[in-house]
């Protein structure tokens, strides 16, 4: 050492108890089997600045457990390169620019392609370090950052030149200090000690950052700040967190930093404190019937929290139950590393047995059960159906009978056995005919739920034809056999069906029938014979014939032999006929129990004769009384058909002889013609023009039809003026002024109507009543419906309305049916009490009682509303309207309406019997 004073930050690594503990627990277990990898994950070693080319830096050990033959290296840098054997070298000349440089090695070995990492550190050191203290291209080894008589680290080496005016720092890497987990203290436990060589001139002051100390998870760490020694504060837990990043740092009294912060790497060492967790408890996996060993079932899998790269995270499986062990305990077996489960033996049959339960045990520390922590879980395996089992008919005859002419009967049910899965294609049958049905009579449906076959007919059977069928059908199912498994002979059977005879309808052998014949023929003229046939060849029936539809009724038929004759002359232009054709129905019905019949339609295409005449068209027609302005367009209409209508021919009759005087016709077509004026004038008027119409029929017919023809004055255009066109009706100039001024008339008439009815209805308004004033109430009568009447409505005269000074007669009335216009005697408990009857007195006082008492009820409407004197709802004592009649019969006394005043004799006179004028 020099003579100059020379400062040292120390770093004193305390080695714990449990330092040595952690050491031997990974001796617990001696295994003889090698594990392939790398001595060590993390490598330091101290390198220099500049590098040359080809420089060695550092040799790593590595073993794949097969001499390491074939094993390749390769570094995530291309500025290094490592050797067979593991060392690491520069691949050219390089300057470091840092004070650290990172770098991966990984080991790659052919033969099993596994590959393995491992994590290498450099530290970039000054030329002093290099040659008093580490060796160039070495690991550095913790043993090695300890001087061996201090036992304390320099990680701030200070230099001074020879001059001793220049000095030099380099930072040491701290080595990482491994805690183990789990610990039972006491606590707090001394990690290490901190310690600056300055603390002999000034007083320092020590701290630590980071996570665990002064960042959540809070003081996890802490340090004394005087003496530098770190303490943890409670048990680890490397699941909840594997590693700590601290910094350590130096201050004078005054808060000035003393040295450069030092970085503190805190690793949790893993104990085996965590037992295997499968991710389901239960596992579901299925296998076919009949696999072979080796097949693949399922996969279970187990995570343990504990560190997967030590004994403690690694996991192993292994089978410890099978139910059932049929056909042998060990159908099945696991891999050990990936948790796969495959068949192991033959003989799985889903017949025998349906589904195994498999307990499942994981192990970590690589299996061992002495020392490692275990759990199980279940793996259901369902054996899975394959069609290994044909289908078997349970008879090999089956039999059935069904009646001839019915289809869509079920006349056999084939019943079959199989022993696969029920309602899977292994299961469901497909039944076939293979003989026995060349005409498609049969067919066999499968009963989805009882899995039966149903031998239906689709074909009708005809007796006559087939008495009885032998068919041969085959089953077999929807999925095809598995390999190696042939059909069974008891997959064939045989089915015979019986036909029975039924009486069968007649039926005609042409239906429809055509017939062609010329309208118009005679009454009883033969056109054909209608017959049917019976088809039951077996029986001997007759068969009588009648008809079921003859529209005009044109036509008979012998019922024994069916010959039709004309009843009628049938005329093709009848509404009847279409297109020609007449059609009737005919019924043949045979005399079998029970009965049967058949029918057959006839139809008869009627040849058309010449038998109508033509007819003019149009009927009416308009000209001019001048000739050249205008003509008629004339044509004819036939109900015949071609070639009895056109070409016609039109002309005018000789006799009268005014008619060709008149009138004059041009031929335009076949079809068409005009008729025109002759002579140059002719009076206005209606004139009737008989014409002759021929047809082109053999022989021709004829027809002289009259077509009226209104002749008008017309204007420049040609066209009927509406005077002429009156005039040409036969009407005058008189008649024609004599009709408007009747219409003239006739209105003027209806509005005078009119005006009188609107006069004599106000009238009705305006007209006094004859009644003596003296007798006239109306205007004592006020209105009391408005709603909201203001204080000019209350007042009003009451003088005119007086009660009676006594009530008695009312009050001693029998029981019975009373008049609306009373109150009803007696309590009405639905409402406030009130003035049971009116006071004798004034009517008035009455009125203000029965206000007093409705202001002070509370369940009264408010002020400005309706409000209710009498009630005759339910419970009043007056009864229904509906019970009065009109009688006089004298049995109510009105005499107390004598006493109400002068106002009221009117109405006493009326009902009270008073004395007559």
């Amino acid at each position: 050492m020099s003579a100059g004073p020379r400062r040292r930050l120390l770093l004193l690594l305390l080695l714990p108890v449990w330092g040595s503990a952690a050491a031997h627990n990974g001796d617990l277990t001696v295994r003889p089997t090698c594990k392939p990898g790398f001595s060590e994950q993390d490598y330091t070693a101290f390198i220099s600045q500049n590098i040359m080319e080809g420089q060695k830096l550092l040799k790593v050990k590595f073993n794949n457990c097969a001499g390491n033959k074939g094993v390749r290296y390769e570094t995530n840098s291309l500025d290094f390169k490592v050797r067979a054997d593991g060392t690491l070298y520069a691949a050219h000349h390089l300057q470091v620019p840092s004070k650290q440089l990172i770098l991966v090695v990984t080991a790659w070995d052919p033969q099993t392609l596994g590959r393995w990492e491992a994590m290498v550190r450099f530290l970039v050191a000054d030329k002093s370090q290099h040659n008093g203290h580490k060796p160039k291209g070495r690991k550095a080894l913790p043993g090695e950052l300890v001087q061996q008589q201090s036992d304390t680290l320099l990680p701030w080496r200070q230099h001074q030149s020879a001059n001793g005016l220049r000095r030099q720092k380099r930072d040491w890497v701290i080595p990482p200090i491994n805690v183990p987990e789990n610990s039972r203290g006491p606590f707090p436990q001394q990690l290490v000690r901190i310690r600056s060589d300055k603390d002999k001139e000034i007083h320092i002051r020590y701290s630590i950052t980071g996570v665990g100390a002064d960042q959540p998870p809070m003081e996890v760490f802490n340090i004394d700040p005087v003496s530098g020694r770190m303490y943890v504060t409670r048990p680890m837990d490397r699941e909840e967190r594997a590693s700590y990043h601290l910094r350590a740092h130096a201050v004078d009294m005054n808060g000035n930093k003393v040295e450069n912060p030092i970085d503190l790497y805190i690793y949790v060492i893993d104990m085996n404190d965590n037992r295997p967790e499968f991710i389901n408890q239960v596992y579901n996996g299925s296998v076919d019937e009949g696999s072979k060993p080796g097949t693949y079932v399922m996969t279970v899998t187990a995570n343990d929290a504990d560190d997967a790269t030590t004994a403690n995270g690694m996991v192993r499986y292994r089978i410890v139950t099978q139910t059932p062990q049929s056909p042998s305990q060990n159908m099945f077996t696991i891999n050990s590393e990936t948790g796969d489960i495959v068949t192991v033996a033959a003989g799985l049959d889903r017949e025998k047995v349906q589904q195994y339960i498999v307990i499942v045990q994981a192990t970590d520390m690589e299996g061992n059960l002495n020392y490692g922590l275990s759990n199980t879980a279940t793996a259901i395996i369902t054996v899975t159906d394959v069609n290994d089992n044909p289908p078997e008919f349970t008879t090999s005859t089956y039999s059935g009978e069904v009646p001839e002419n019915r289809v869509e009967v079920v006349v056999a049910n084939l019943t079959v056995l199989d022993r696969d899965q029920p309602h899977s294609p292994n299961w469901n049958a497909v039944y076939r005919i293979i003989s026995g049905d060349p005409s498609g009579h049969f067919t066999i449906r499968t009963d989805p739920v009882t899995n039966e076959g149903m031998v239906t007919v689709v074909k009708a059977v005809d007796y006559e034809m087939n008495r009885a069928f032998m068919l041969t059908v085959m089953v077999s199912n929807q999925a095809p056999l598995a390999s190696g498994i042939q059909m069974s002979f008891q997959s064939t059977a045989g089915v015979t069906i019986s036909v029975t005879d039924v009486n069968e309808a007649p039926y005609f052998p042409t239906n429809h029938k055509l017939i062609r014949l010329e309208e118009g023929v005679p009454t009883g003229t033969v056109l054909t014979t209608f017959s049917a046939v019976d088809p039951d060849r077996f029986m001997q029936q007759a068969v009588r014939y009648s008809k079921l539809s003859d529209p005009a009724n044109w036509l008979n038929i012998n019922a024994t032999n069916g010959q039709i004759t004309t009843a009628a002359v049938l005329d093709r232009e009848s509404d009847y006929i279409k297109n020609n054709v007449y059609e009737a129905t005919f019924l043949a019905a045979d005399n079998g129990i029970p009965p049967a019949s058949g029918t057959g339609t006839l139809q008869i295409y009627l040849i058309d004769i010449n038998d109508n005449a033509p007819e003019l068209l149009p009927k009416e027609a308009q000209i001019c009384e001048k000739p050249n302005l205008n003509v008629i367009n004339i044509t004819a209409a036939d109900a015949d058909i071609d070639p009895n209508v056109g070409p016609f021919v039109f002309e005018l009759p000789s006799v009268p002889s005014a008619v060709r005087k008149n009138w004059t016709i041009s031929r335009l077509n076949g079809d068409y013609a005009q008729l025109s004026l002759r002579i140059m004038y002719l009076e206005a008027g209606v004139y009737d023009v008989p014409i002759i119409v021929t047809d082109s029929g053999n022989p021709p017919l004829y027809n002289t039809s009259v077509i009226k023809v209104k002749v008008c004055p017309c204007d420049e255009n040609g066209d009927c003026t509406t005077i002429g066109a009156v005039a040409a009706a036969g009407l005058g100039t008189g008649a024609i002024i004599a009709i408007l001024i009747c219409i003239i008339i006739l209105l003027t008439m209806v509005l005078l109507f009119v005006v009188w009815m609107k006069r004599r209805e106000k009238e009705r308004h305006t007209k006094q009543l004859l009644i003596d004033p003296e007798d006239d109430v109306r205007d004592n009568i006020l209105k009391y419906d408005e709603e909201g009447g203001g204080e000019e409505d209350q007042d009003y005269d009451l003088s005119q309305l007086q009660q009676p000074e006594t009530m008695d007669h009312v009050l001693n009335k029998t029981p019975g049916v009373r008049r609306v216009d009373e109150r009803p005697i007696g309590a009405e408990p639905q409402y406030p009490i009130r003035p049971v009857i009116p006071h004798p007195g004034d009517i008035g006082d009455f009125i203000n009682e029965g206000l007093r008492a409705a202001d002070n009820d509370p369940t009264a409407p408010p002020y400005d509303s309706l409000l209710v004197f009498d009630y005759e709802g339910s419970g009043s004592t007056a009864g229904s309207v509906s019970s009065l009649n009109s009688s006089s019969s004298g049995d109510q006394d009105y005499d107390y309406l004598n006493d109400w005043g002068p106002r009221f004799k009117k109405l006493a006179d009326m009902y009270g019997g008073g004395e007559e004028d």
